[in-house]
């Protein structure tokens, strides 16, 4: 049982998955960090001077004036404001992933486009070919 974990577990599949979830978690704080340091900065600027991790609902009625004094009393609150942060930040991961994909997906030969094998001589030949430039067989209309 041990060999076929290990089998398992050194698979390429399965490394390359470990790697692709470490840098996603490393791409995931690197955006993180962009919406809350740099991008809701100038947001809550434009907005009259909003810091939007401070916006919340008291829902104790104590009038709290800040997020911290609310927090320090032990007062129920909806932090509504990290929420807007955590929303902002998915929609930017979310769209670049989105153009990732699209990348990738330009760059993969789609079906049909690549090489096919001569069912002669087995070599690799051109989708379009009709005569096989190794064996010289007349192919089949694709």
């Amino acid at each position: 049982m041990l060999k076929q974990f290990r089998e398992f577990a050194f698979k390429g599949n399965v490394l390359d998955l470990a790697v692709a979830v470490i840098l996603g978690a490393a791409f995931g704080k690197v955006v993180s960090s962009f919406v809350e340091d740099v991008l809701m900065p100038p947001l809550g600027l434009l907005f009259g001077r909003v810091d939007f991790r401070e916006l919340f609902i008291d829902l104790s009625r104590g009038g709290y004036p800040t997020l911290a004094a609310a927090t320090a009393a032990g007062a129920p609150v909806i932090r509504y404001g990290l929420f807007l942060n955590t929303v902002i930040t998915f929609v930017i991961v979310a769209f670049a992933i989105f153009l990732l994909v699209q990348q990738v997906n330009r760059w993969i030969l789609k079906p049909g486009a690549g090489p096919k094998e001569c069912p002669f001589c087995a070599s690799m030949i051109p989708v379009k070919a009709k005569r096989c430039p190794q064996c010289t067989s007349q192919l089949a209309a694709a």
